[in-house]
């Protein structure tokens, strides 16, 4: 290969002019960057990815069974024994979501109500992100609230029973008198237990965790639900399970695990991920630039040097394969030290959390940036630097022509 000698040769010697070392240093350095900024950034996103998975399946179930048709289950409570006889299956319980006015003081705002039966700490490790207040087995079955922390906040709430908390729906079934308007909305009750933070967005918002039956009064409900949640023993592989309990409803239940439950999370962060890529992938491609430019003046830096090389009876495809290589070497090894660079960086994130979250520390369940290395960034970062280098290459070369005015000389005895 002695066209790949050459270019490193070139790669390594002084030039004459200093301006082409110093673009060149800079095109490397500009590669650098923008590959270190695409390890760590990929990195941060598959934490945050990892932080919600864990957090998510704090709060989901294991699997989740709902209608297709219709967004109530009759006969929810028999259907939920039923389902707990499947093997694999730890609990059953039935939980019920609906839409409300909260009241608390002086403040009202709409929530979202989701009511839990007793046992529902069985299948969901919601007690562990209390943050305020008690929640034990006994606030499913008494009038006792769970505000979600963002809930909290606004109405100013706490687990102190001192103001009540009062729930408002629009009675379902019945006759409205107009003379009562108040007779056409259903009201309960309840204190203020705990308070949750799960730090996702929209479990941390405008939602209210009460007894099952409460909702149901409020709903003029007996046995229905909206879903039925199912827990699965230890040991036991979810999609197994999954896979028995859609055999036994047939197609008229949706049965979801926990990723297809917030399939739309995971979707969003991977959309932003690929898209912060691109974005950087973009930075990649204006510093490649500087290795065009740098090829040309190096190009015409090397004119008499291409000269000799074609008088000794180089081709001209080896005299573009020097600048093909050159312009390959120079995005690599900017490439090289900028991925060991954010390697690096993201293994002493990892392990030692360099860089925390801005915010009073105390109020937060994370203090330092989420990091997840995988080899499969690493390896969808080298590929770019690596298409980017040949490109640049391949352009520079292509401005290579035959060196004219050549002489050549015979050999004499």
């Amino acid at each position: 290969m002695t066209a790949l000698r050459i270019a490193i040769r070139y790669l390594l010697a002084r030039k004459s002019h200093t301006a082409v070392n110093v673009i060149s240093y800079i095109s490397m350095a500009g590669i650098a960057v923008a590959a270190m900024a695409m390890v760590c950034v990929l990195s941060v996103f598959n934490g945050f990815s990892d932080l919600a998975s864990e957090r998510l399946s704090m709060v989901d179930p294991d699997i989740k069974v709902s209608s297709i048709s219709d967004k109530i289950i009759s006969n929810a409570d028999s259907l939920a024994l039923e389902l707990e006889k499947i093997p694999g299956v730890s609990s059953a319980l039935p939980t019920l979501r609906t839409e409300a006015m909260a009241i608390y003081g002086d403040m009202q705002s709409p929530v979202n109500v989701i009511g839990v039966p007793v046992g529902f700490g069985q299948i969901s490790a919601l007690n562990s992100l209390v943050i305020d207040g008690e929640m034990n087995s006994s606030t499913y079955s008494r009038r006792g609230a769970v505000l979600s922390v963002g809930t909290a906040i606004y109405f100013g709430a706490r687990p102190s029973g001192e103001l009540p908390l009062y729930l408002t729906v629009p009675r379902r079934i019945g006759r409205i008198n107009p003379a009562f308007p108040m007779a056409a909305f259903t009201i309960d009750t309840l204190s203020v237990c705990a308070v949750y933070q799960t730090n996702q967005t929209e479990l941390d918002n405008g939602m209210i965790i009460v007894p099952l039956a409460n909702v149901r009064r409020l709903l003029d409900y007996t046995t229905e639900a909206s879903a039925i949640e199912i827990g699965v023993e230890k040991g036991v592989e979810t999609a197994n399970v999954k896979a028995v309990i859609e055999d036994e409803l047939g197609g008229d239940f949706l049965v979801a695990d926990r990723l297809r439950q917030q399939s739309h999370s995971f979707r969003m962060i991977s959309i932003e991920k690929w898209i912060t890529f691109l974005m950087l992938v973009f930075v990649l491609v204006m510093a490649s630039f500087n290795i065009l430019s740098s090829m040309s003046m190096l190009i015409i830096e090397k004119e008499e040097s291409l000269m000799i090389l074609s008088s000794f009876g180089a081709p001209l495809r080896m005299l573009r394969n020097i600048f093909l290589y050159q312009g390959l070497l120079v995005s690599v090894t900017g490439g090289v030290i900028g991925i060991t660079i954010g390697v690096v960086l993201c293994v002493l994130q990892q392990h030692y959390g360099l860089i925390t979250l801005s915010g009073d520390h105390t109020q937060m369940s994370i203090v330092n940036y989420p990091c997840a290395l995988r080899f499969t960034d690493v390896l969808v970062t080298a590929s770019a630097v690596a298409v980017i280098g040949l490109l640049s290459g391949l352009i520079s070369s292509r401005s290579v022509r035959p060196p004219a005015n050549i002489h050549t000389y015979p050999l004499v005895d």
